[in-house]
């Protein structure tokens, strides 16, 4: 069984129905979800709401906006499994708080770190941003960096990388 398991694909694409479709299918009595998003309008707590009801009640649910390193070292000696939906969204928080390359790095290092020494299966869930035009603001191509250079850097530690199109997995690596 694949360690660590990073699901990438577009905005609807099913990477977080097909995430919890893979960890679903795990054995494992102690299920972990860390939420990234902060919903901030009726829209997205209706998206978080619909999320919610697509878990079975195995789940445990965690909201972590930012402090995904230390959510997983608090929770490696007791979880069984962990998915974490997702890094868009937590880079983006943390851009919140410091748009600097060289903070988010070193988170980045910190979250690559904890995922590293995690006992059980994690599954990531992550959107590629890099596909379309150069952004026209400053804001939003640092951004769209810090969520590519997520991405390779978590793909380079996982042991499954998964590409979600239209709803078909297509397996990158692994």
């Amino acid at each position: 069984m694949n360690k660590l398991t990073l699901i990438l694909g577009g905005c609807r694409s099913g990477k977080s129905s097909h995430a919890l479709l893979l960890a679903e299918k795990i054995n494992a009595p102690h299920k972990i979800f860390l939420a990234t998003c902060v919903p901030s309008d009726p829209e997205m707590h209706a998206r978080v709401k619909r999320h919610q009801e697509e878990r079975s009640t195995f789940w445990q649910t965690m909201e972590v906006p930012t402090l995904l390193p230390k959510a997983l070292q608090d929770i490696s000696a007791k979880a069984d499994l962990v998915l974490i939906d997702c890094i868009t969204l937590w880079v983006s928080n943390l851009m919140l708080g410091s748009d600097q390359q060289e903070v988010l790095q070193d988170h980045l290092k910190q979250l690559c770190n904890a995922l590293k020494e995690m006992p059980c299966p994690v599954f990531l869930v992550s959107n590629e941003v890099g596909g379309g035009i150069v952004p026209e603001n400053k804001l939003a191509r640092l951004f769209r960096d810090a969520a590519g250079f997520a991405n390779q850097e978590l793909a380079g530690i996982c042991d499954q990388v998964i590409w979600m199109v239209a709803g078909i997995p297509v397996k990158i690596k692994g």
